[in-house]
């Protein structure tokens, strides 16, 4: 084995089967963590959100913080109810990408399609920045480097999920469950404190908020109405991955969409609980946040300016502070779970992404190689793409969340609007069919539940187009305009190339004559292993092609070919200027246009080496030769290999690779490699 696959078996761990693929499927146990850690580490900036819209009208609109994150859970519920539809109807694994195309046609899917491939690499981008900066609060070292972090954070993620989706689950389910453990038993001991009357102020409660000048006064109808619809369509953040699931069917255990449909209920009442339940605590805590662009309208309460390079603790972190007041492991190991599953969170992107891919590559919409598994069955070619757009999304808005949630959310909430209208259309076309009353009740009722999901995400998707367009959701949209004209782009090449392909009855013709030629360099044993080869071919001419560089060379090339008595012509062409692929080439083309239904066969001797540097010593003429020839119609490129006594030792390598045993062979009856 070498040095590379050591590597990578370090890195990836042993290769898997595709008989194994059934290895991989998970319990609900793992998928909750797997594909809600989106959705459930939401609650973690979703109320920094809502506080920081509020906020631009001063202290008194933090009152509507509770409502409107009622509002939130109310479309959360409406969402949450539509896809357990959707997993029972279309298990399949193409979720909204399925739905849209079956039912509203290609466009629509492609729609969808590029809409969910965008909001996949936000979620990694904004997921990861979020969890940096949630641990530069309590580490101070990170403060000013999240950039740099954030990076290498999503490298190390892509790196375990590249190991596979089981394993990658497994690692990501205790940061998860610790976090729900501690959001959940914060929002416990608050409650308790407050039934007691006992429940501290956050650390913030002291500081005065200035309004934005912008809003400062009386609000008129119109203006709260546009605040209020700014603070709700940053609280629809806490939305974004409740698709996922729908997404992932294969990857559950049998029933697989019972299954789903049970993880995506239990991920709609827990995220709900959290969500509510931090923002009533810092509300009533007397929390004060805004964006950390406008640190400068928190003021002391005497109202002299805060220190310069002053940090905003996030409203998690001042929350779990307060109540944690006299037990500060609680604090801390909140916002260390806190920081993890924001990281982590990135893997429902890291999940739901590379699946996407190799379906939109199934259909011929992306690159063939997305739909390949890597040697641990997961989509590896998408692992590292969807890793390569988010480092550059990171570095671009210098991991700032703030400033990358106003690009998130508008394509998630296409996705839905597009599915939920899509099965709005799959039930009713299944009705005009169905006999059984029963089951029309039941499809009638789904109907009715799909209905009000697309009307509720299509108000939602509205308010969040008039506030967040120039905030940067254009940028969003503009990036699915680019994904969907690049993916029909691929959809016309494949197809061009498909219909270039058919097979007609001329191509059933045998050619009229076989010219074969013979790369010529030096008179050694690869060069006669390739006229041999040739001969037995039996073509209807064969020659020897040598290029003539150098006199000397030449003559005594001559001089030994016919000392040898070979009987087969040698033919020298000359060059003037010492190219030698160019002669070539344009003697084998002008064979092949003095005869067009004939053939030109290029023989090209090249040595076998066992040593990666050895490559770069020999056949890089052939190479060269190879690739011009390749777009020589009606030239046909031949490599006659010889081994080298180096190519044993890659052999043995290889030999030792497939005989070794691994762990399992015994179990599995098998001592050897076969």
């Amino acid at each position: 084995m070498g040095v590379g696959d050591v590597s990578k078996r370090i890195l990836l761990g042993r290769k898997l089967r595709s008989s194994q693929l059934g290895e991989t499927l998970l319990s609900k146990r793992i998928a909750l963590p797997v594909f809600a850690s989106d959705a459930l580490s939401s609650v973690a900036y979703a109320p920094d959100e809502v506080f920081i819209m509020l906020s631009i009208a001063g202290v008194s609109a933090y009152a509507f913080s509770w409502k409107i994150g009622i509002a939130v859970a109310v479309v959360m519920l409406t969402v949450v109810a539509s896809y357990r539809q959707n997993v029972h109807a279309y298990p399949s694994g193409g979720g909204d990408y399925e739905v849209a195309t079956v039912n509203l046609g290609r466009k629509a899917g492609l729609t969808v399609g590029s809409a969910l491939l965008v909001d996949y690499v936000l979620t990694v981008a904004v997921s990861v920045s979020s969890g940096v900066q949630n641990i530069s609060s309590a580490l101070s070292f990170m403060q000013g480097h999240e950039t740099e972090y954030a990076v290498g954070l999503v490298v190390v993620l892509a790196a375990m999920n590249l190991r596979g989706v089981r394993e990658s689950g497994a690692f990501f389910a205790v940061p998860t469950y610790g976090f729900m453990l501690g959001v959940l038993g914060m929002a416990a001991y608050g409650a308790i404190r407050a039934f007691t009357g006992d429940l501290p102020q956050a650390e913030s409660a002291d500081l005065r908020l200035a309004p934005d000048p912008s809003y400062a006064g009386n609000l008129s109808q119109i203006a709260l109405i546009v605040l209020l619809a700014r603070a709700f369509s940053s609280g629809c953040a806490a939305l974004t991955g409740v698709e996922a699931i729908s997404n992932g069917v294969p990857a559950f255990r049998k029933p697989k969409s019972k299954n789903a449909a049970s993880t995506l209920l239990l991920l709609g009442a827990i995220a709900i609980t959290m969500l509510l339940s931090m923002i009533i605590l810092a509300r009533e805590m007397g929390l004060k946040y805004v964006d950390p662009a406008d640190i400068e309208r928190l003021t002391r309460a005497d109202g002299s300016a805060l220190p310069a390079g002053y940090d905003q603790p996030t409203v998690i972190a001042q929350v779990s502070k307060a109540i944690f007041d006299g037990f500060p492991p609680g604090f801390y190991f909140l916002v260390a779970m806190t920081g993890i599953i924001l990281i982590l969170a990135a893997n429902t992107a890291f999940n739901g992404f590379p699946v996407l891919g190799s379906i939109l590559a199934r259909d011929g919409f992306m690159p063939r190689a997305l739909a390949s598994r890597g040697d641990r069955l997961a989509y590896s070619n998408g692992i590292l793409i969807l890793a390569g757009f988010a480092v550059v999304l990171i570095v671009a808005f210098q991991a700032e969340p703030t400033r990358l949630i106003q690009l998130y959310i508008v394509g998630v909430f296409v996705s839905f609007n597009l599915s939920q209208l899509g099965m709005i259309r799959h039930w009713t076309r299944h009705l005009k069919t169905e006999k059984d009353a029963s089951e029309r009740r039941r499809m009638v009722r789904s109907r009715v539940i799909n209905t009000f999901g697309l009307a509720m995400t299509s108000v939602v998707f509205v308010i969040i187009l008039v506030t967040k367009f120039l905030a940067g959701a254009w940028i969003a949209i503009l990036a699915m305009v680019a994904f969907f004209i690049l993916m029909t782009r691929i959809r016309g090449h494949y197809d061009k190339v498909s219909e270039e392909l058919v097979a007609g009855d001329e191509d059933q013709l045998l050619p009229t004559r076989v010219h074969a030629l013979v790369l010529v360099s030096k008179l050694h044993k690869p060069t006669m292993r390739a006229l041999a080869f040739a001969k037995a071919t039996r073509p209807n001419v064969l020659e020897g092609i040598f290029v003539d560089t150098d006199p000397e060379t030449t003559d005594a090339l001559l001089k030994e070919w016919d000392k040898r008595n070979l009987d087969v012509p040698l033919k020298v062409l000359y060059s003037p200027y010492r190219e030698i692929i160019r002669p070539i080439v344009m003697y084998a083309t002008s064979i092949r246009e003095s005869n067009p239904r004939g053939v030109v066969a290029v023989y090209i001797p090249e040595y076998v080496v066992g040593h990666w540097w050895e490559q770069l010593l020999h056949n890089q003429t052939a190479l060269r030769l190879k690739g011009r020839l390749l777009f020589s119609p009606g030239v046909m490129v031949i490599s006659v290999p010889y081994q080298l006594r180096s190519s044993e030792a890659a052999l043995e390598r290889r030999v030792d690779e497939l005989e070794r045993v691994r762990a399992g062979d015994v179990r599995r009856g098998r001592t050897r490699r076969r």
